[in-house]
């Protein structure tokens, strides 16, 4: 080994190489690597993956590049090689021997959540929710559960303020169905067209068998038929003795009702929406969404006559090229369908309420209206400017990325 060779790797090429414990999952002529410790995974071929094997098993980068030789047939620039899995964070460059991922918290909650008695409280809460619904009409599902109080801004409050729980628990399922399979997790906000989300991150469900990632992709629609039931079940139980629905119950409808709203919403998968994800696992694709767009937009590009824009398809994954042949019409219908609800419905239905609240402005209100006016714009328009910053925080992300790709070709 030269001098040069340590200087440009850091590594030396005659010595094993510390890795974290790593993961594979073979996947047809692929396989997955992945590392808990670092939250890092990448899909690799099957020679490359059997290369890292060796390398994690103590033969020096050497000896594995020797190896690599024997069972190929072909030299492997072992040096790149060790420079891309420093990229991955699979290479310990703490200590000199491979250390273990921290503990996970809350996997032992996840077990009993997941486990039997967690499936037979859902069950039960579920039932009892439609049995209830069934013979009591007042805590039924309906729009007009949302208006339990004459003052819009008590509504507003309610609904924004009684929905971060809801969230979190849906998020908070999601989380914990992967840390039942030992997977890192974290929650951030995000932005999908004009909607504001809560996300979780489970890049690990792609180092674990694709039917043990069902339960995690679903586990958040679980939670909110769960939540939805609880809040039904709360509502028929603080009845009046007249059969008319309590302060209490109000709320509960309401926040019943948005919760199957969000459940609704999950079938816009288009949106890249738990249903989604459900789909591209079922159908084992990787990256369905950005296929599907680039062949979108190449068929626009044809369309016009522009064959220079047009990109090569032949990079692309082979399995989501072919379900994005017929997916990739769904994006604009879909896109199309958003935007039309937006201008048919949203847009008049907000018209006409914010009609009303200026209306209240012209004189002889009482001073509570009028306060009560003031605090509903303002929650609005606050709700308008996170969609904002979210809207430039992707859009400064997007030129990072190009400005990230431009440098490296």
């Amino acid at each position: 080994m030269t001098a040069s060779a340590t200087e440009s790797t850091g590594f030396d090429l005659d010595r094993p190489v510390a890795l974290h414990p790593l993961t594979y999952l073979v996947e047809g002529d692929e396989v997955t690597v992945g590392c808990q410790a670092t939250d890092s995974y990448g899909v690799l071929p099957a020679d490359g993956a059997a290369l890292v094997r060796r390398l994690a098993a103590g033969l020096s980068p050497n000896e594995a590049a020797r190896w690599y030789a024997d069972t190929y047939g072909e030299q492997v620039d072992v040096v790149e090689f060790l420079d891309a899995l420093t990229e991955l964070e699979f290479i310990d460059g703490a200590s000199g021997s491979a250390s273990a991922a921290p503990p996970l918290r809350w996997q032992r909650l996840a077990r009993v959540m997941f486990g039997p008695i967690g499936w037979l409280a859902y069950a039960s809460l579920i039932v009892a929710a439609i049995a209830v619904m069934i013979t009591t009409p007042a805590v039924r599902p309906s729009y007009h559960n949302i208006f339990f109080s004459p003052y819009v801004t008590v509504v507003g409050l309610v609904l924004l303020l009684g929905q971060i729980p809801g969230l979190l628990i849906h998020e908070g399922f999601h989380a914990l169905a992967g840390r039942r399979l030992g997977l890192r997790s974290s929650l951030g906000v995000g932005r999908r067209l004009y909607f504001v989300v809560f996300e979780t991150n489970l890049d690990g469900l792609v180092s674990v068998p694709r039917r043990q990632r069902y339960l995690p992709i679903l586990a958040g629609i679980l939670a909110d038929l769960v939540v939805l039931a609880a809040l039904t079940v709360l509502a028929a139980a603080t009845l009046r003795a007249d059969g008319t629905v309590s302060a209490a119950g109000g709320v509960a409808l309401a926040l019943g009702f948005t919760t199957l709203l969000r459940v609704v919403w999950q079938f816009y998968f288009y949106l890249q929406t738990d249903l989604y994800f459900l789909v591209v696992t079922v159908l084992g694709c990787g990256d369905l969404q950005s296929t599907a767009k680039k062949i979108l937009r190449n068929k626009v590009w044809r369309l016009l006559r522009r064959p220079d824009r047009v990109t090569d398809e032949s990079t692309l994954p082979p399995r989501d090229r072919a379900v994005a042949r017929w997916y990739a019409w769904l994006l604009p219908a879909g896109y199309a369908f958003s935007i039309g609800t937006l201008l048919l419905v949203m847009v008049p239905t907000a018209w006409q309420v914010f009609s009303r609240i200026f209306g209240r402005f012209g004189g002889g209100e009482s001073w509570d209206t009028l306060a009560d006016s003031l605090v509903f714009l303002a929650l609005n328009i606050a709700q308008l400017l996170v969609l904002a910053a979210l809207a430039i925080r992707d859009r400064r992300r997007r030129r990072a990325a190009a400005r990230l790709t431009h440098v490296l070709t």
